[in-house]
Formats: structure tokens, C-alpha cells, sequence
């Protein structure tokens, strides 16, 4: 059982190794995070606050209430740009921190109990960080699945309702069109998705 002085946030020092972190995710950025998947976490405007050198290791939170959605380490940045509004990555600005995922767990966080923040980059003790990963467990067992988005589309030719099935796609994207998805091999156990989460889109059930 983690006691509350192993949970206080303290100085990440590198003389035995990389630093440990925590890095508080924005709302907007937390609900992108689990609508559209990232190989790395870009924060900007970080300027006037401690941050993680190359190599340190960093426990990615949620707030209201805190809780531990992701392990990463600090990478070095690179250019890219998106003009998704779901998936705001953006140019490299100064002060971009720049986070590779190791293991994720937005779709089931874990509450981080006492763990005290000074800001949206707090150095933790070496310590706090291993109890924090500890709780996580092992990554779940990775297998096939089937997803597929089906639109009714009115057009002339096939080519013409492929390019509008793509334009709604890019407009309406995963806050508002459902997704469907299913184990590779078992269809009947399909399931609808919207905004991450699973949604009922059978009307009958909610009578």
C-alpha cells in the first residue's frame, strides 16, 4: 500500500538515471488523446516551468479527478502539422515538450490518489514514479479487430461517393460519427463507438 509520503511529488534528479516526471494533460488534449491514437504527446508553451531532458521518463495524467493515463519518455521534437480539428498536433513551437508513449491506458485510467501537482510539469521522486506505473499492471493482450464506418451516400459514380464518404469523415470525425468494431472472427459481438466510448445505436433499447 502506497503511503502519502511516497505519493509528494519531489526534485527528479538524473544521477542514478533519467528523471521522473508527471505532466498534466489539458482537458481539450485529453479528450483528442482518446478520440485519435498518437505515437507521441506534444505540449507547447512550457517555457516558464521545469522541464524533462531527453530520456526522462513521464507519467501522462488527466485531471478533475487526477488520474494516470500514460507512461512515455521525453523525445526530441519534430515538424509536423495537422489540420484535424480531432487531432490537434501542431509546427513545433518553443517550449514543445515532446513525449513518446510507452504504455497507454486512457480507456481505463488509473486514480492517482494523493499525488500533489505544482503545475502542468511536476518532478517526481524516482519512487512515486514506480508506484504510479506499478498500478497500471501488464499492457492487455493485443489481437485483431475488425472496424468499419458505413455511410449511406448519395452520388452519381462510385468515385464521387467515395470522395464525399471522406469529406464527411474529415468533418464529422469520431465526436460524431459511430464506429464499429468487433474481434476478428466473432462479428456478433460488434459494438458501436462514439467519442471513444461505446454507444448504444440500437433505438429499440431505449424505449
Amino acid at each position: 500500500m502506497t503511503t502519502e509520503t511516497a505519493y509528494r511529488a519531489g526534485a527528479a534528479g538524473h544521477a542514478d538515471g533519467p528523471g521522473t516526471w508527471a505532466v498534466l494533460l489539458p482537458p481539450e488534449r485529453y479528450e483528442a488523446e482518446r478520440l485519435v491514437h498518437h505515437d507521441t504527446l506534444e505540449l507547447t508553451g512550457l517555457t516558464d516551468v521545469g522541464r524533462p531532458g531527453l530520456g526522462d521518463r513521464v507519467a501522462v495524467l488527466a485531471d478533475a479527478p487526477p488520474r494516470l493515463v500514460a507512461l512515455g519518455r521525453v523525445t526530441a521534437p519534430s515538424r509536423r502539422h495537422s489540420e484535424d480539428p480531432d487531432d490537434p498536433q501542431s509546427d513545433v513551437e518553443p517550449g514543445t515538450l515532446v513525449v513518446t508513449y510507452t504504455r497507454r491506458a486512457f480507456d481505463e485510467p488509473v486514480p492517482t490518489g494523493l499525488l500533489a501537482l505544482d503545475g502542468p510539469v511536476t518532478a517526481l521522486e524516482p519512487a512515486t514514479f514506480r508506484a504510479l506505473a506499478d498500478q497500471l499492471g501488464p499492457p492487455p493482450a493485443r489481437r485483431t479487430w475488425l472496424v468499419s464506418l458505413d455511410l449511406p451516400i448519395e452520388a452519381g459514380t462510385p468515385a464521387e461517393a467515395v470522395r464525399l464518404f471522406w469529406s464527411y469523415v474529415q468533418e464529422l470525425g469520431p465526436r460524431e460519427l459511430p464506429a464499429f468494431v468487433s474481434p476478428a472472427g466473432d462479428e456478433l459481438a460488434m459494438q458501436a463507438f462514439v467519442l471513444g466510448a461505446e454507444a448504444n445505436q440500437d433505438p429499440e433499447e431505449d424505449d
